[in-house]
């Protein structure tokens, strides 16, 4: 009798931390995601935001949206409004939206209450003079001259410098831990600096913004988070966050801090200030170019969330950075559209063909399902005629051995349709094939004649076949990515692109921005905005090759 066994998933590192949790101190779990919006979300932010999501989900806890918009220089509404937009679409949904900004008064009341308690201090160092005295991994820093300062004069300097008096970078806030702490981070951390520049939220109500690492703890006591989930980077500043937390009086419940490894892809640019050069410089065309690892650009080039999720469901959680081949994210992509991209023909490059023994003027109807093996997607029908147009890499006048396309004297069945024997071809001075003479057997019609041939190519009546742009897109890095270069941009792929004026299905006319297809034999596509009822434009998804190969 054959053994039936269960698939058990094991849990990550993060999930056995929460159940104990859940098990013990806590009785409900709320996470957060939060972007900062200077910018689009990238395929590499989306592991913290399913992370934070989805494990809210899987417990029966709250997710919420907060924006991190401490630091006003490069944020903007815009980036607000598209970060929403790329949530909904993977399929998630936030308990609450808020915005950090909307707890700048928390903040500063708690900033006062440190200075109160001897905690905190103004400094009147400058940024290079701070990081003079911080000192070094091996060499402990020094204190500053300022760090003695009276509570009274630490708190009539924080109110000068709320009421806008000192100029940007005169006057810094600091936490008074220990600068001789290994851990540089906590050698008396900036907490607020001085920033006369308007905010997106807030207006000119603010000249002084909290700092990262003061504002995110403070956040998230504030909302209950119990536990704040967030890559590997910032390791090194939970010291820092449990001491914020702890100063401040947020043990009710105490948030716990957890990192986990980011994610890195080969070929993938991640750093959010390099994938800005790319769309200011003019290297991509936006923010939402089929070249770009954000999620408006993977959802324009025609990845689906499904594909996503999945990908970094295989990636899974792990403590240790790594990088994962593209590779994989092409197979899930792959893997989706397989199952639910109909089925269309398109030819790239084609290549006039003309059938001698058709009848002049007669058109046959041929029936071609949408999905194979899906009867609920239906059928379609193409027109079959006396000129027709192949792919020119279907044919060749010189092939090589075990060339199974269509050939002098050689025989090549019309998907769909009849079989065809080539009986002439003409080129252009340049040895370029302008025409291609054939005869059909019509006894041969597909699923009504048993006789078989080696090799089936795809094909559109010059009657009905509709023009389209085809947008082929590659990686946009070179493989070399270890090479040392001075600027990344260096090792950007000329070829990323290439665009060329092919020919698809009549029926492709009634196709939607972002619908999928899989244009047989070539690969999956899907339709681009700035198609028109005058002009169709395609983006490759996808090539039908797969060169992952997933553990068994």
């Amino acid at each position: 009798m054959e053994e039936v066994r269960e698939e058990v998933k094991v849990k990550n590192f993060i999930e056995e931390f929460i159940e104990e949790d859940l098990e013990g101190r806590l009785n409900e779990l709320q996470t957060r995601f939060p972007p900062e919006p200077n910018g689009y979300l990238h395929i590499g932010h989306t592991k913290a935001l399913c992370i934070n999501f989805g494990l809210a989900k899987k417990y029966g806890g709250k997710c919420n949206l907060r924006f991190d918009d401490t630091n006003p220089t490069k944020e903007d509404v815009e980036f607000v409004d598209a970060i929403q937009e790329d949530i909904k679409w993977l399929g998630f949904n936030w308990n609450k939206m808020v915005f950090g900004s909307s707890y700048f008064d928390e903040c500063y009341e708690l900033a006062v209450k440190l200075i109160k308690s001897g905690d905190a201090y103004v400094d009147d160092l400058s940024k290079d003079e701070m990081r003079e005295y911080r000192g070094t991994l091996t060499e402990p820093g020094k204190n500053s001259p300022f760090r003695d300062r009276t509570v009274e004069e630490n708190l009539d300097l924080f109110e000068r410098m709320k009421n806008g008096e000192f100029a940007d970078g005169t006057h810094t806030l600091r936490a008074k831990i220990d600068m001789a702490s290994p851990n540089i981070n906590m050698r008396d951390p900036a907490l607020y600096r001085i920033l006369h520049i308007k905010h997106h939220q807030t207006g000119d109500k603010w000249c002084i913004y909290p700092m990262y690492d003061f504002a995110h703890p403070i956040q998230d006591g504030i909302e209950g988070v119990t536990h704040s989930l967030c890559s590997l980077e910032y390791e090194a500043h939970r010291p820092l966050y449990n001491w914020v937390i702890e100063k401040c009086g947020f043990n009710n419940p105490k948030p716990r801090q957890i990192e986990f490894a980011r994610l890195n892809i080969t070929n993938t640019i991640m750093s959010k200030r390099y994938l800005r050069r790319l769309v200011e410089e003019g290297f991509v065309r936006g923010w939402d170019d089929p070249r770009m690892p954000t999620l408006c650009g993977l959802r324009r080039r025609g990845y689906t969330p499904e594909s996503i999720l999945d990908f970094l469901d295989r990636v899974g959680v792990a403590k240790a950075d790594s990088t994962i081949d593209q590779a994989m994210l092409e197979h899930c992509v792959r893997e989706d559209l397989n199952l639910k991209a109909p089925r269309v023909m398109a030819v790239l490059d084609p290549v006039k063909l003309t059938i001698t023994n058709h009848e002049d003027g007669k058109s046959e109807e041929i029936e071609l399902e949408n999905l194979p093996g899906n009867e609920q997607a239906g059928t379609r029908k193409l027109k079959f005629t006396k000129n027709i147009y192949i792919d020119r890499d279907d044919f060749s006048y010189d092939p090589p051995k075990k060339y199974f396309r269509l050939k002098p004297d050689g025989e090549v069945r019309l998907k769909g349709g009849y079989i065809i024997k080539c009986t002439g071809y003409e080129t252009d001075e340049n040895g370029s094939v302008t025409q291609i003479y054939a005869t059909y057997d019509p006894e041969t019609k597909s699923g009504e004649c048993e006789r078989k041939v080696k090799g089936t190519i795809h094909w559109l009546s010059q009657e009905d076949a509709v023009e389209a742009e085809i947008r082929l897109y590659e990686q946009l890095m070179n493989d070399d990515n270890n090479e040392e270069v001075e600027d990344f941009t260096e090792k950007l792929n000329p070829d990323s692109l290439k665009i060329v004026n092919g020919l698809v299905e009549p029926s492709l006319k009634d196709a939607k921005v972002l619908d999928k297809f899989q244009f047989i034999r070539v690969g999956y596509f899907c339709m681009d905005k700035d198609s028109t009822s005058d002009k169709l434009v395609f983006n490759r998804v996808v090539g039908l090759k797969d060169g992952f190969k997933p553990n068994k």
